[in-house]
């Protein structure tokens, strides 16, 4: 799980097919252990670009840079593996100080966190079926 979400090679693209939008993708600067991204969803008339860290283990941080909204925003995914096999999927984020506010509240709520969740663990369950094949 952890490869999947620090893979900022082409292979990012695959990955997150269906939560990232390969028209506004780029990626802007790439170190050991951090990469600086710009990212969006499809269809969605936002985008950020985060810078990612992941030199903490089992642990990938991402904090806003610079956005469409004009708001920041920072969160973190937690993996903590499973006895048995699999691993749990912890994820926090937050946006703060957007000046489209009114867009993104509505944005936000047509689009729930449980959503983004089903469509974070779909991403990440196709990739774990993949790397066992």
């Amino acid at each position: 799980m952890h490869r999947a979400l620090t893979d900022f090679t082409e292979e990012r693209l695959r990955i997150w097919n269906r939560t990232l939008d390969p028209t506004t993708y780029e990626l802007r600067e790439h170190g050991h252990g951090w990469a600086v991204a710009r990212e969006s969803t499809p269809r969605s008339p936002f985008w950020v670009v985060a810078r990612y860290d992941w030199t903490e283990p089992s642990v990938v941080r991402w904090s806003v840079v610079e956005s469409s909204y004009g708001g920041g925003g920072q969160g973190f995914v937690r993996i903590v593996p499973r006895d048995g096999g699999g691993s749990r999927v912890h994820a926090e984020w937050s946006n703060t100080e957007p000046r489209r506010q009114k867009l993104l509240l509505i944005l936000l709520h047509l689009v729930p966190g449980r959503m983004i969740a089903q469509m974070w663990a779909a991403a990440l369950d196709r990739y774990a079926i993949a790397q066992d094949s």
